[in-house]
């Protein structure tokens, strides 16, 4: 395999842009319809036969769009490398949102999924985006490998250089394998369940960028035992490292049988200064000192959840999926929640609030959390444009699923026309609409006044094109297939309810 050509411009470029761009949409834009469609199929009410045959399409769907992502990602990079954007990286900051972003497949099966970075490690200048991928890459072959316990991303310095990792409880590789893992179109290991799919394109993709970022990549494993993956290089500090004694002098106890979810917590109460204690179980939480904070992680008490121990301010873990039984925690007399996979500036803020008996619904939260939240797209005006009738369909029941009100156009003109026409509080513009492109619609709404956020709806993945609709004045990028809790965190980051103010009518498309 060749070696990337990595550089500030990039190597190539021009056609070989279009043609991969152009093949990303045709390609993803069926899939969308295809993934998103036995989506809304699966919550409908459907017979045990029935709902085997839409879990086996949507399995294979999701495989054929694996398979799709990788082979273009793999061209661009063979065909002529990449550029690289080093800008300053926050590690916490690219952990957490690797770890959020895959929390919701990891928590359909059953796993945990969390991060921890070391005390202290300065923000480095990188190319943020590529080590993302390297990241989901490593994360997500774990997620797919992984039956029992989860998977933990870290982040530590060695030596002069930064080693991210990514840790699982899955079957591990045995030896004989190992040497040809990183190659194309290798296999992973073989689950308890059986063989997995799996082009083993991911691992390929990785070195090359490993290789680009100037870093190196490895493996620790033993066939059984789980597997950690690495990659680490030489980033240069773009500031100070900024230490975080949030906590110092404050013991802490952890109660989890989660090896992934104590780990995670230990790490990250340590790296604001505290002092982290470890229990598997209530029973053994007896032992931790008088008055200590308590971390209690829902899952150790079964489906009815746990009670809080008397003596100790405790603060309930719960999945995003959990977040229903908020008033049914509080009720139990638990202080606080916090949401999993954990956020360690959360984490800080609450437990000082518990410490001091602050409820949950008292001054003093933690810093929004839009995982916990319920959709704030209740009544919010939504603009669709979407040319293509079946992912029109799919967006719009979607977001009227949330609330929203929906109003779809079928061309660019007739986006910038309803834009300014309509307030809303949120307009979605697919990247490749007949008469105006999205990212030309953007620019003409901006120049016309409009402030409403701007989405990009696009079945192009590529790093290049989030940068051009972030330039032409767009505040977010969700691609095709357009994923339910990826529009969900949207909506709450974006819609402001009450934003809207009817101006005058303009012509829709039905």
């Amino acid at each position: 395999m060749r070696k990337s050509r990595a550089s500030g411009k990039g190597v190539g470029g021009g056609r070989s842009d279009q043609y991969l761009a152009a093949l990303s949409h045709e390609l993803r834009t069926p899939l969308n319809g295809v993934l998103g469609m036995a989506d809304l199929l699966s919550r409908t009410r459907l017979d045990p036969a029935q709902r085997s045959y839409v879990a086996a399409l949507r399995d294979s769907g999701e495989h054929l769009l694996g398979l799709v992502n990788d082979v273009l990602d793999l061209a661009r990079i063979e065909s002529k490398g990449f550029a690289l954007h080093p800008a300053p990286v926050d590690i916490e900051r690219l952990l957490q949102g690797a770890a959020e972003l895959l929390s919701p497949r990891a928590h359909a099966k059953g796993l945990e999924i969390a991060w921890a970075a070391e005390q202290g490690l300065a923000p480095i200048l990188a190319d943020e985006g590529r080590l993302k991928q390297i990241l989901l890459n490593l994360a997500g072959n774990a997620v797919k490998f992984t039956n029992e316990g989860g998977v933990l991303l870290r982040a530590a310095k060695v030596g002069a250089r930064v080693r991210f990792s990514v840790e699982d409880t899955g079957p591990g590789i045995a030896e004989a394998d190992q040497a040809r893992i990183f190659e194309p179109f290798a296999q992973g290991p073989v689950s308890a369940a059986g063989p997995i799919e799996s082009t083993g394109l991911g691992l390929a993709i990785v070195r090359e960028l490993a290789t680009a970022l100037g870093g190196d990549i490895g493996l620790k494993s033993k066939s059984g035992r789980g597997a950690c993956f690495w990659f680490e290089a030489a980033f240069p500090a773009a500031g100070p490292a900024q230490a975080d004694f949030d906590l110092a002098g404050v013991s802490v106890a952890i109660v989890s049988a989660s090896s992934v979810v104590a780990e995670a917590a230990l790490r990250q109460i340590a790296a604001s200064g505290g002092r982290p204690m470890r229990f598997s179980s209530m029973a053994q939480a007896r032992a931790a000192p008088a008055g200590a904070p308590m971390l209690v992680d829902f899952a150790v008490a079964g489906r009815r959840g746990p009670r809080p121990p008397p003596d100790h301010p405790s603060i309930v873990l719960l999945t995003p999926e959990q977040r229903g039984r908020i008033p049914a925690m509080r009720r139990a007399g638990f202080d606080g929640y916090l949401v999993k996979p954990l956020r360690r500036r959360s984490l800080a803020v609450r437990v000082l609030a518990v410490a001091s008996r602050v409820a949950i619904h008292q001054p003093q939260p933690p810093p929004e959390d839009e995982r916990a939240q319920t959709s704030v797209g209740i009544g919010a005006r939504v603009l669709l444009a979407e040319d293509n009738p079946i992912n029109a369909m799919l967006g719009r029941a979607l977001l009227e699923r949330e609330g929203c009100a929906v109003d779809r156009v079928q061309t660019g003109p007739e986006a910038v026309a309803a834009a300014t026409g309509q307030a809303y509080d949120l307009i979605l513009l697919d990247l490749r609409m007949p008469g105006l492109g999205g990212v030309e619609a953007a620019r003409a709404m901006r120049r016309a006044g409009v402030v409403a956020p701007i989405a990009a709806l696009t079945a192009d993945a590529f790093d290049e094109t989030r940068r051009a609709c972030l330039k032409a004045g767009m505040d977010d990028f969700l691609t095709k297939p357009l994923d339910p809790a990826a529009l969900r965190t949207l909506l709450n980051r974006l819609v402001k309810p009450g934003f809207t103010e009817s101006r005058q009518g303009t012509k829709l498309a039905v």
